[in-house]
């Protein structure tokens, strides 16, 4: 098979290499999945850059989601057939050294969910990691409805998505986001207030649709730089959802202002949460996905031989949405 892979961290054009591969053998418990569309995470970007972790490999086919066709099934698996339209999460996670990045991938039956028919694989790949970390930040306790949910970084992967199925869940939903642009997706996605925290008063703004009360939950694209903002924000019993840190990743923690508020962190990588709790995620996204139309954004999408591109597209950090590469187009 053809495929794109790397044996040592650094740039995506330095280590990044396409050329062929021996296609994969479905095991016990797996299924053989016909690529046809992978999706570009930061961490997959991370990870190929060595700013994430050291390699756990030797050589790595990397990026974690995708969409495709299932040609074969591993003894034991009976969930699918083949032929099947399926998409996929945590491809090249902690276990497992290849990825999405290739034509096809054999992978426990566990990560794969059925994909809908009105689905394109391209937008099948942008589920995965964010659509799964958007229910998990939302849901993992419970439900939402009647709540009030800020959504930081509402336009971006997983707030995007986060947005859609908060509104899904009965909770009324703030995003913050940074440009007119975002601002119109948010918006776009059901968000009840958008605020831009680049040119409005947060603070002011959410208090006052809160009628001073304050959010319930926070699904937050980055603790360590806006848990200032956050403590201001939020209600007595109320809980943030942390899945990402970037802009300080070792942030002090004021105790005694989360204790007094009784505020709960959840944090959380999606790799590492229960199998009962994703297995959860991925039948109550299936439900969402087939009540009715919903916002896929594809930031971007290159053909498989111009991976490192994808990664490049990332690493930018303008994107709006999950960048694609189309493994049936090399």
């Amino acid at each position: 098979m053809k495929a794109v892979w790397y044996e040592r961290t650094g740039a995506a054009a330095d280590v990044l290499t396409f050329g062929e591969m021996p296609t994969p053998v479905a095991g016990p418990g797996e299924v053989l999945i016909r690529l046809e569309a992978s999706g570009v995470n930061p961490a997959d970007v991370g990870r190929r850059a060595g700013s994430y972790r050291a390699m756990e490999f030797s050589r790595v086919i990397p990026n974690s989601d995708g969409a495709g066709i299932i040609e074969q099934l591993g003894d034991g698996v009976t969930r699918f057939d083949i032929g099947q339209r399926v998409w996929l999460f945590n491809g090249q996670r902690n276990g497992r050294a290849f990825g999405t990045a290739a034509e096809y991938i054999a992978l426990a039956d566990y990560l794969v969910t059925p994909l809908p028919d009105d689905v394109s694989f391209a937008a099948g790949a942008t589920l995965g990691i964010p659509c799964m970390t958007a229910w998990s930040c939302l849901f993992g306790d419970g439900s939402i409805a009647g709540q009030t949910v800020l959504v930081t970084g509402g336009a971006g992967a997983v707030g995007h998505y986060a947005v859609q199925l908060a509104k899904a869940g009965g909770a009324r939903v703030i995003a913050t986001v940074s440009s007119a642009i975002k601002d119109m997706e948010a918006r776009l996605a059901g968000a009840d207030l958008v605020v831009n925290y680049k040119t409005d008063d947060v603070v002011a703004k959410v208090m006052d649709f809160t009628e001073q009360r304050g959010v319930d939950r926070v699904v937050d694209v980055d603790f360590g730089g806006n848990i200032a903002t956050t403590l201001k924000l939020m209600a007595m019993n109320s809980t943030i959802a942390v899945y990402a840190t970037n802009g300080n990743r070792s942030p002090t923690l004021p105790m005694r202002e989360l204790m007094e508020k009784c505020i709960a962190l959840r944090a959380l990588v999606l790799f590492a949460l229960p199998p009962p709790l994703l297995a959860t995620a991925q039948a109550d996204i299936s439900k969402w996905l087939s009540a009715g139309p919903r916002i896929h954004n594809i930031a971007a999408q290159f053909p498989l031989s111009q991976t490192a591109q994808a990664h490049l597209a990332v690493e930018k950090g303008d994107k709006l949405g999950t960048v694609v590469v189309d493994c049936a187009r090399a």
